[in-house]
């Protein structure tokens, strides 16, 4: 992981356009390739970022460059980092006060609650959750960056790729996208399809699980643990 500090302005250029006037910031580089710029606020959540796979070039700022950087400073160095589907998120640095890389090596992963790793457990026993028809391949399918939860086959046989999580967030949309970039590259496995798949799901994740072309899927604990007894209802 490379820590860049530096005074910088940051320009989003796709789906959508985003500026960030000049300030100090801190750019995070991962060895995954993405790339995302943090202020001193805001807990985790960056400014701004790229989702790998993405490319980053450095080079010398062009003489119109310097001349609309915010402050009518000077600037050392562009960087540009370019997504997949050619969007640019464009770094313009005016001062480094600090750059250090650090290898973490390979991450444990996060080791899911009581809650969290028995729904895995019941929804890999009861597939058809998820729909008729359907089939468990196996559960904590490896890839190159950890083990996607569930690997199941759908009605019409293609493979799914199934990530559980007891409270749906943003980070975990993000983390099952990025094992389906891997898993796509795998012959064997075709396009593999992906769903989310949890107790509670925010609205923000949803809106980018179906952007990313991820199903969303509410489960009920209790049903699957076979307390949602209809004899014990009110109504």
């Amino acid at each position: 992981m490379r820590l860049v500090i530096a005074r910088c302005q940051v320009d989003y250029a796709g789906r959508l356009t985003a500026h960030l006037p000049m300030a100090p910031r801190l750019i995070l580089v991962k060895a995954d390739g993405s790339v995302s710029i943090h202020a001193d606020d805001r807990a985790y959540k960056p400014l701004n970022w790229m989702s790998p796979p993405c490319t980053l070039a450095e080079r010398e700022p062009t003489a119109d460059e310097a001349q609309v950087a915010d402050g009518d400073v000077e600037l050392e160095r562009v960087w540009e980092v370019t997504g997949r589907d050619g969007d640019t998120l464009q770094i313009s640095i005016a001062e480094i006060m600090h750059d250090s890389s650090h290898e973490l090596g390979v991450d444990p992963g996060l080791r899911k609650d009581g809650v969290e790793a028995h729904l895995q457990e019941l929804l890999a026993a009861n597939p058809e959750t998820f729909g008729a028809g359907w089939s468990i391949i196996r559960r904590e399918h490896m890839t190159a960056i950890g083990p996607v939860d569930l690997l199941l086959r759908d009605d019409s046989g293609a493979y799914v790729a199934v990530e559980v999580k007891r409270r749906g967030e943003i980070d975990g949309v993000e983390q099952l996208t990025r094992y389906l970039e891997l898993m796509r590259r795998d012959p064997l496995l075709g396009e593999v399809k992906g769903v989310f798949a949890a107790q509670v799901i925010k609205p923000q994740a949803k809106v980018l699980a179906t952007d990313r072309g991820i199903d969303c899927v509410v489960v009920d604990y209790d049903a699957l643990r076979g307390l949602d007894d209809a004899e014990d209802r009110l109504f």
